[in-house]
C-alpha cells in the first residue's frame, strides 16, 4: 500500500515537474519575445528617420547606353524654339529652350488666362488715362470709355490690341502692378521659374530697381501655352476666343463699333492648328506661341527672337516645320506592366489563426490600385526603364495597405511615374500577452 502511495506522489511530483518546466520555458520565450520587440521599436524609431527604403530589392531594366538624340537636327530661324507635349510638359525638342529672352505680345496668353479664370466675362469695366496712353496696336480707347470684359479678350488675342491689354489688367487685377503679381505667380504654379512678366501686353519693360527685364524662356512659354489648352478650367472659353476668326462688338453704352480680325495665319495653315498668339518688339523680334491637335496628341510650340523685318514668315516656316516633326516622330505607347511579388517574411510576427510562435509569417504585396495604363508620347529612340524597389523582410506588426515598396517607371533616366507596393493583410505581433496566452493554452490540452 506504501509503494502505490509512493508511486502516486512521484507520479504527481513529476507531472508538477513536466508543468513547472513547460511554464519556464514559456516566461523564458517571454521574455524573449519581450526583448525581440524592444528592438523591433528601436529599429522601426530608426527606420522612420531614413528617407530610403532599407534592406529593399531593386530589379531594373539593363542599361542600354546613353539616350540617342532623336530624328534629324533642325534647321530653324528662332534663336529660341521648343516642340512640347502639352499632357506631360516634356520638351520633344529644344533649341536653348532655357535662353530667357523677351515674348512680345505672346505674354498675352497670360492676360487672356487670368481674365478668364479670374473675371467676370460681363463685367464693364472703364478705360483709364495710363490705358488710352498705350502705343500702337490699339483699340484707341478713351479715357472714361467703357467696355464689357468679355469683347475686350477678343480685342486682346485677335488684334493683340495693348490698350485692351492694360484695361483688362486694371478690372481683374486692379492695376497692372498688381496684374503682373498674379501673371507672375501663376507662371510659378504651372511651373515656370525663369519667366517674368511686368506688363500685360508684352511690351518691352524693364524694373529699375532690380533690372529684370520682361522676358521668359521657350520652354515657360510652351508650358504656359499648354496650360492654357489642356489643364485650365476655362481652357475651353480660351479655345473658343483664339479660334474665332473675326468679332464684332460696341462699347457699353453702344455709341461706338469695332471689329476685330484674328492675327494669328497659322489657323489656316494646318488643319492641326488649334491655337497661338503672335508677337513682335524691336526688342524680341517675331515670336510666337501656338498648339496643335493631331490624333489624341496635343503639341505646344514657342519661338522666341524669330526674324525681324522683314522677316515675317520665318516663324510659320519654324511652326510647320516642328508640328510636323512632332506628328512623324512621337505616338502614344501604353508602358504600363503589371508586376507580381513574393510574399514578404515578417519578423515576430503571428503565422495566421493557428500559428505557433516558431512558424513564420509572411505577408502578400501588390502594386496599388487604380489605373492600370500609362500612355506616353514617345518616339523610335527612346528608352523606358522599370524599375522595383520592395522590402525583403518586414517587423511586426504590420498594417493592411503599408507600403512596402515602389515600382518607377523611367524615360531616358528621368522619374516620369511612380506606383506604391502595399501589403495586401494584416500581421499582428507576437506579444508577450499572445505567447502566454500560447502557452497557457498548450499546458491546458496536455
Amino acid at each position: 500500500m506504501r509503494i502505490l502511495k509512493n508511486l502516486k506522489k512521484n507520479s504527481r511530483k513529476r507531472k508538477s515537474d513536466r508543468v513547472a518546466a513547460i511554464i519556464l520555458a514559456a516566461a523564458l520565450l517571454c521574455v524573449q519575445g519581450y526583448q525581440g520587440s524592444c528592438a523591433i521599436l528601436r529599429r522601426t524609431a530608426y527606420a522612420a528617420g531614413q528617407e530610403s527604403i532599407p534592406a529593399a530589392k531593386v530589379q531594373a531594366a539593363p542599361d542600354s547606353g546613353e539616350q540617342e538624340a532623336a530624328g534629324e537636327q533642325l534647321q530653324l530661324y528662332a534663336q529660341a524654339a521648343v516642340l512640347m507635349d502639352a499632357d506631360s510638359g516634356r520638351v520633344l525638342y529644344g533649341k536653348k529652350e532655357d535662353s530667357i529672352l523677351p515674348m512680345a505680345s505672346t505674354t498675352k496668353i497670360m492676360t487672356c488666362i487670368l481674365a478668364l479664370e479670374y473675371g467676370n466675362p460681363e463685367q464693364v469695366t472703364e478705360a483709364s488715362a495710363y490705358a488710352a496712353s498705350m502705343p500702337k496696336v490699339k483699340l484707341y480707347v478713351r479715357q472714361g470709355e467703357k467696355f464689357r470684359l468679355k469683347d475686350l479678350l477678343y480685342s486682346l488675342m485677335l488684334e493683340s490690341h495693348n490698350d485692351s491689354a492694360v484695361v483688362i489688367a486694371e478690372a481683374v487685377g486692379g492695376s497692372v502692378e498688381k496684374f503682373a503679381v498674379m501673371m507672375n505667380q501663376k507662371a510659378r504654379d504651372i511651373g515656370c521659374y525663369d519667366t517674368y512678366f511686368i506688363t500685360p501686353n508684352g511690351l518691352d519693360a524693364t524694373v529699375n530697381e532690380s533690372g529684370k527685364v520682361h522676358s521668359t524662356t521657350a520652354a515657360d512659354l510652351a508650358k504656359i501655352m499648354a496650360y492654357c489648352v489642356t489643364d485650365s478650367p476655362q481652357k475651353d472659353a480660351f479655345l473658343e476666343i483664339t479660334r474665332t476668326l473675326s468679332y464684332d462688338f460696341t462699347d457699353a453704352d453702344g455709341s461706338r463699333s469695332f471689329h476685330c480680325n484674328n492675327h494669328n495665319a497659322f489657323l489656316g495653315m494646318m488643319e492641326e492648328a488649334l491655337s497661338g498668339k503672335t508677337g513682335f518688339t524691336n526688342n524680341a523680334g517675331y515670336c510666337y506661341v501656338g498648339a496643335i491637335e493631331s490624333e489624341g496628341r496635343t503639341f505646344t510650340v514657342a519661338l522666341l527672337a524669330c526674324g525681324w523685318p522683314n522677316n515675317r514668315s520665318y516663324k510659320w516656316s519654324d511652326m510647320k516645320k516642328l508640328a510636323a516633326y512632332g506628328m512623324e516622330h512621337y505616338h502614344y505607347q501604353d508602358i504600363y506592366e503589371e508586376k507580381t511579388f513574393a510574399d514578404i517574411p515578417v519578423r515576430g510576427g503571428i503565422a495566421g489563426e493557428r500559428g505557433t510562435p516558431w512558424d513564420q509569417a509572411v505577408v502578400g504585396a501588390a502594386m496599388e490600385k487604380g489605373e492600370e495604363s500609362l500612355s506616353y508620347l514617345l518616339c523610335e529612340e527612346d528608352r523606358v526603364e522599370v524599375k522595383t524597389r520592395v522590402e525583403t523582410i518586414l517587423d511586426a506588426p504590420v498594417a493592411a495597405g503599408a507600403k512596402v515598396g515602389e515600382v518607377s517607371y523611367y524615360l531616358n533616366g528621368e522619374l516620369i511615374k511612380s506606383y506604391d507596393v502595399l501589403t495586401e493583410d494584416a500581421v499582428e505581433e507576437q506579444s508577450f500577452l499572445w505567447i502566454l496566452d500560447y502557452i497557457v493554452k498548450l499546458v491546458i490540452f496536455l
